[in-house]
C-alpha cells in the first residue's frame, strides 16, 4: 500500500471576536501562537479512476509547532512515519523501511500548508507567495483561502478553518486531483516548546537520501 506523507500544517487557539472571519482568524492566529502541540487525522482521497470507487485513505497522529519555521508530524496509525522541520533541514522518517529523507527546508518548504502556518511571521508576508481571500463560511467553520502566487509548485490551493477560538482543519488541494483534509483536536497552545523537540537524529542503520 502506499503511503502517503502530509507536510502541512500548524495550529492554534485564539481569542476571536464572533464576527471574524477566516482571513481575521488566521491574522490573529498568526499574531498570536507562537507554539503548540494537537493531535490529527488526515484524509487523503485520490481522483477517481474510470469505472473504479475514489480511494480514501486516513491516518492519524501527533503535531507539534514553534514558529517560525519548526514543526513535527508524528504519524501513528496505520504505518509508522515522522516529519521533521528544525528550521534547516525537513526529514522524512518511514519506520517500516527504516529509510531517512532529507531536504532543504527552505526549497522544501516553499509555497506549501507548511509555510502557511509555520514558516511565515505575518500576513505581509504570507501575501509575497499567496494570493488570500476569505472563504464562505461551510461545515460550521469560517475558512481562508490560500493559493499560491507561483504555478512551479504541486499545491493548487489551501483552505484553513476555524472554528469559535480553534483552528480546526485544512483542506489541501494538488495539481493531479487529491485531496488532504486534515481535522486537529486537543489543541493546546504553549509559549514555547523546548529545542529537543524539533531536534531529528538519524536511526541507527538508516538508509539517508538526500533531495
Amino acid at each position: 500500500m502506499k503511503k502517503t506523507l502530509g507536510v502541512c500544517a500548524v495550529l492554534a487557539a485564539l481569542p476571536l471576536a464572533a464576527w471574524a472571519d477566516g482571513l481575521q482568524s488566521l491574522e490573529q492566529f498568526m499574531r498570536n501562537a507562537k507554539a503548540g502541540q494537537a493531535q490529527f487525522t488526515q484524509t487523503v482521497t485520490a481522483p477517481a479512476k474510470e469505472g473504479q470507487p475514489v480511494r480514501t485513505k486516513t491516518s492519524s497522529g501527533d503535531f507539534s509547532f514553534q514558529r517560525p519555521g519548526q514543526f513535527k508530524f508524528v504519524y501513528t496509525k496505520p504505518f509508522e512515519q515522522t516529519i521533521v522541520a528544525d528550521g534547516k533541514t525537513v526529514w522524512l522518517y518511514d519506520v517500516d523501511l527504516n529509510q531517512v529523507t532529507q531536504r532543504n527546508q527552505a526549497q522544501a518548504l516553499g509555497s506549501t500548508p507548511a509555510a502557511i502556518l509555520a514558516s511565515a511571521n505575518d500576513l505581509a508576508s504570507l501575501k509575497k507567495d499567496f494570493t488570500l481571500k476569505a472563504a464562505p463560511d461551510a461545515d460550521g467553520l469560517q475558512w481562508v483561502e490560500a493559493t499560491p502566487k507561483s504555478t512551479d509548485g504541486q499545491l493548487k490551493n489551501v483552505r484553513v478553518g476555524f472554528q469559535g477560538e480553534s483552528l480546526a482543519a485544512m483542506d489541501i488541494l494538488d495539481g493531479f486531483g487529491q485531496r488532504s483534509v486534515i481535522r486537529f483536536q486537543n489543541l493546546k497552545v504553549l509559549p514555547s516548546l523546548p529545542a529537543a523537540n524539533f531536534k531529528f537524529e538519524v536511526p541507527v542503520g538508516a538508509d539517508v537520501m538526500t533531495q
